[in-house]
């Protein structure tokens, strides 16, 4: 007997917009990063890409999409989506902000749709797999249609 397919939030959300995606899901007892996703998937790690959700001085979230084995330059992603300055949003207050929990977060289909980059990294790859709304599954899809998705833009976020 096979499980039903239970499509999350960011499924349903690339579908409605004629998003073409495929989604991988694999075994985990809880958060995993996203370079342990990678290895369990085999996937490379150049492609493979992880949410992170800041706050800015002003109050306002923010979403960005950056490489598993970068991590985000504050200052420059401040500088992206025109704040003063920017922290990490606490990850006891993630679930409440976007619906998504850790090892889950997806720039799609948040409770809100908050201001999203993507690194420009991805600006050239065919294909990148991002987190599919859950611990457990990701998606592959091309950083064009994650970027019509989110209404995101393209920065250069890393250090």
């Amino acid at each position: 007997m096979s499980k039903k397919e239970v499509k999350t939030n960011a499924m349903r959300m690339l579908e409605r917009m004629n998003i073409p995606y495929e989604f991988q899901n694999y075994d985990c007892d809880g958060f995993t990063d996203g370079l342990e996703t990678a290895d369990k998937l085999g996937l490379p790690h150049e492609l493979v890409y992880k949410t992170i959700v800041t706050t800015g001085k002003s109050g306002d979230h923010y979403v960005f999409v950056i490489p598993v084995e970068q991590e985000i330059d504050l200052k420059k992603a401040a500088r992206a989506v025109g704040e003063k300055s920017l922290e990490l949003l606490p990850l006891k207050q993630l679930t409440a902000v976007t619906g998504y929990v850790r090892g889950g977060c997806t720039a799609v289909g948040m409770k809100k749709q908050f201001p999203t980059v993507i690194d420009e990294s991805a600006r050239d790859l065919d294909e990148f797999y991002v987190s599919g709304g859950r611990v457990g599954t990701q998606l592959r899809l091309a950083p064009e249609g994650l970027k019509k998705a989110a209404s995101a833009t393209y920065a250069d976020v890393i250090r």
